[in-house]
């Protein structure tokens, strides 16, 4: 895993840079193609490190896994896809917003098997993939947790909390 330094430097630039992807994958240089074929380093994505938001309480090793209760929309289902984001700025919306007690949590973490574009937030909803977001029906393993980062202003996060409900309002759930 990359050194704590390396962590505090991506978590102090969180929020001011909204959706640009701190790491980008070193066998690609973050373009996702190595001599004309997806870069298998970074499965295509041109990302060298992930996130996940949560408010769950992990370590590293623990894993992340399909099955459980979901962080957003109806609760009385268990998800088939766990989400990843190769920036820190969609982590901490994911930690901000994740259904659940305790505060919000932003861990890096490795994906152990395929991945895909996550349709909730690329072109099914919004044009290409801007929060380089993901998603996998295996396991992500927990490499490690940003402590430092930064929430979003009160007056953001009430706007993005009240727009979540007036869809859960209106019937609109994650895209399973």
């Amino acid at each position: 895993m990359a050194a704590d330094d390396e962590l505090k430097r991506d978590e102090a630039g969180a929020g001011q840079a909204p959706f640009v992807v701190s790491y980008p994958c070193s066998a690609c240089g973050g373009q996702g193609v190595v001599a004309g074929q997806p870069c298998a380093a970074c499965q295509g994505t041109g990302v060298g490190r992930f996130y996940h938001g949560t408010k769950a309480d992990l370590r590293p090793g623990d894993l992340i896994e399909p099955g459980h209760v979901p962080n957003f929309g109806r609760g009385d289902r268990a998800i088939t896809w766990v989400y990843l984001t190769g920036t820190l700025d969609a982590a901490v919306w994911g930690a901000e917003l994740s259904l659940g007690e305790g505060r919000g949590r932003v861990y890096v973490v490795e994906p152990t098997g395929p991945i895909v574009d996550d349709p909730n937030l690329t072109d099914k909803k919004f044009p290409g993939n801007p929060t380089r977001s993901f998603r996998t029906q295996q396991p992500l393993r927990v490499v490690g947790e940003c402590t430092t980062w930064r929430g979003h202003p009160p007056e953001q996060l009430q706007a993005m909390k009240d727009n979540v409900e007036r869809a859960r309002a209106q019937g609109i759930e994650p895209i399973d």
